[in-house]
């Protein structure tokens, strides 16, 4: 399914908000806002009520940036409704893998998307180019051994997080002094379910523990004890045992994905091509595209 993201206006039933958007005032001007202007397309006018709701789909800090994007949206859907129907392209809904239904408007324009533009697929040499030029982006994420012993205690019982961090500070104590008893100790006192296997978390990677607790993992060097660790679950002892570094992908392993990469980029340029051709033929009365600075695709 082809998604063309022109405007918000078609929105299915199920994606409407629940709330009903305040009523924009008749006058060329919303109350604390920009002036509406009036604008036809090849005759045909955009209501500014319809131009008031769709800014709404284009939140900023400054308000004309939001009219300029959204009458640039109404814009080129309206130019593209009307040659799909001179085209008489017919709508064919489709329906995605979670069951959300296609407009009859979103499917007209990915039929006229379809058929009236031509993306070039990328060839295998262009494929390897971008690969060889952006190596760092195809890594495997480094992986941490890691051991860790968990004193309990709720982030917001103030005397129970001293006394996890002061338990914390003895065990570190202890273990520093026979480093072959941090399994004992980690099965005897953990609160975490790694104590069972003598604190063993296995490897881990980045993003999959808390954030204090992979700072913490980052400053060590192998067989290196942290100072005791506060996260929302309690107070920790880390012990890194082993760091595997990131590998570098091959290109075969990421080649479809710099190729969907690739063509969408090439999707969009092509699009908006085709719009501006749109737009240099057509009659557009009360607002100038050019001037916007807005991307006729968004």
């Amino acid at each position: 399914m082809v998604a063309l993201d022109i405007s918000h206006a078609a929105r299915r039933p199920e994606d409407a908000p629940r709330t009903p958007a305040p009523r924009p005032a008749l006058s060329g001007r919303r109350a604390g806002g920009p002036a509406i202007p009036k604008i036809t397309v090849d005759g045909i006018r955009i209501d500014r009520r319809t131009i008031a709701a769709e800014m709404q789909n284009f939140p900023a800090t400054d308000p004309d940036e939001a009219l300029r994007r959204a009458a640039t949206a109404l814009i080129v859907r309206r130019l593209l409704l009307a040659e799909a129907e001179r085209l008489g392209l017919t709508a064919v809904p489709e329906t995605d893998a979670d069951g959300r239904r296609e407009t009859d408007e979103d499917a007209l324009l990915r039929a006229l998307v379809e058929t009236e533009v031509t993306v070039p697929e990328p060839t295998e040499e262009e494929l390897r180019r971008w690969f060889e030029a952006n190596r760092r982006r195809f890594v495997t994420a480094p992986l941490w051994e890691a051991d860790h012993v968990l004193i309990a205690a709720d982030p917001d019982d103030a005397a129970a997080r001293a006394a996890a961090r002061q338990r914390a500070t003895t065990l570190r104590a202890e273990i520093d002094a026979a480093p072959e008893l941090f399994a004992e100790v980690a099965r005897a006192v953990s609160d975490c379910p790694s104590g069972a296997l003598g604190g063993s978390l296995g490897q881990i990677s980045a993003g999959e523990t808390a954030p204090e607790f992979e700072a913490a993992l980052a400053r060590l060097e192998p067989g290196e004890l942290s100072e005791p660790v506060e996260t929302r679950w309690g107070v920790h002892l880390v012990r890194l045992r082993r760091r595997i570094e990131g590998r570098d992908l091959p290109f075969e392993a990421v080649r479809e994905r710099i190729a969907a990469h690739l063509g969408e980029s090439v999707r969009r340029r092509a699009t908006a091509q085709y719009i501006g051709r749109l737009v240099g033929r057509a009659e557009i009365v009360g607002f100038d595209l050019a001037s916007t600075g807005s991307p006729l695709v968004q």
